[in-house]
């Protein structure tokens, strides 16, 4: 059996390495490194495989957050809601662009953000929602579309994790994690369910006006070189990376659907034992299993990562520390016990490997190792 890894990027790249070495080594004959034709045609492909209008590309998942907040005009004060269980990058750029961060809570079951939480913290400074698909499955996009409509509000979906998701909206029609929004944005870091080998990111939008602006703010708020019409930043998508990722999107459903597959073991294997949640998925959103999540009951959680890890089994915490917990973010209107569902979950989740190449045998073992423990 293999060594088992939370990622498996090397078996991943084994397989597809003839196509990307040639990629890579065309750009570099090229010498076409910023804004070469491979990203042009990754934007292009990305924009169909989405069904979107504009897909812009950028250097990484939190610039494309960042530029997202700058091209809506949003101002240092204006209040951004968004979930306090997610990576800190979600908050991160409100902070940085000096804008207000509202925390809010999160379901018990899908782990997602809570629509009727965002309405109750909505306020005349309330600008934007950033409702973070987290772990692989699209937050309930009708109802929080139908708040920012009802509270003029932007909404500014955060598709780090989720990339390929379907979104099933109440009249029935699909739709593509990250399209929904006002705005959509995501992140290509290596170990993303569609990951480059590097940094990248990416903007997607219905709306040709904003579209504009963001491909000004992307480039240092130039349309035409040196006449600079916003404040902007330098956040690029190269070349190389590009180049990977159009080796790598034809292959995005395939990904998803292995994910599908391991995650599909793990839901059976532990089924109705009273010490191990499995993920529940929601019922509007397909899931593609960024990460597999499991809460744990009556489970000494440090002893069981101990374990897995003597037997060669890595396990993750995602996350540990609520947003409103961090150093970072301590602030007077949010304390301990406030957030009781996402004060609960970071004390019981845990995360099993999960990616595209994990072989029957490495579940197997994974599957008998933990219920070895939980058993005893």
């Amino acid at each position: 059996m293999k060594n088992i890894q939370m990622v498996d990027l090397f078996s991943q790249y084994e397989k597809i390495q003839p196509e990307v070495d040639k990629a890579v080594l065309e750009v570099m004959r090229s010498s076409a490194f910023i804004n070469g034709p491979e990203v042009k045609n990754f934007q292009l492909a990305l924009e169909k495989y989405l069904d979107v209008n504009h897909v812009i590309p950028c250097a990484n998942g939190t610039d494309a957050l960042q530029v997202a907040m700058m091209a809506l005009g949003l101002k240092p004060g204006d209040e951004v809601i968004t979930a306090t269980f997610t990576f800190v990058a979600t908050a991160e750029v409100i902070a940085l662009l000096g804008l207000t961060p509202v925390l809010v809570d999160v379901d018990p079951d899908t782990f997602l953000i809570d629509p009727v939480q965002v309405a109750k913290a909505i306020t005349p400074k309330t600008k934007a929602i950033v409702p973070v698909h987290l772990f692989g499955q699209c937050a309930n996009m009708d109802e929080i579309m139908a708040i920012a409509k009802e509270n003029n509000l932007y909404v500014i979906e955060d598709n780090a994790q989720a990339i390929g998701a379907d979104y099933l909206h109440k009249d029935g029609k699909k739709a593509k994690a990250g399209t929904i929004g006002h705005v959509g944005t995501t992140s290509f870091f290596p170990s993303k369910n569609l990951g480059c080998y590097g940094d990248g990111g990416a903007i997607f939008t219905n709306d040709d006006a904003l579209a504009a602006k963001i491909r000004k703010v992307v480039n240092h708020g130039m349309d035409r070189r040196y006449y600079h019409d916003e404040i902007g930043v330098n956040s690029r998508l190269d070349s190389i990376q590009a180049a990977i990722l159009n080796r790598k999107l034809p292959l995005l459903d395939s990904y998803n659907a292995a994910r599908q597959s391991a995650a599909d073991y793990y839901d059976k294997a532990f089924a109705n034992h009273p010490k191990l949640i499995t993920p529940i998925r929601a019922k509007h959103s397909t899931h593609v299993f960024h990460q597999y999540t499991l809460k744990l009951v009556d489970v000494n959680r440090e002893a069981l990562i101990s374990f897995l890890n003597e037997k060669g089994i890595p396990a993750m915490i995602y996350y540990p520390v609520a947003l409103h917990m961090q150093e970072a973010y301590q602030d007077e209107r949010y304390k301990e016990g406030h957030f009781p569902v996402t004060e609960g979950l970071v004390s019981q989740v845990i995360s099993l490997p999960m990616h595209t190449e994990l072989a029957e045998n490495q579940l197997d073992f994974i599957k008998e190792s933990l219920l070895t423990f939980v058993n005893q």
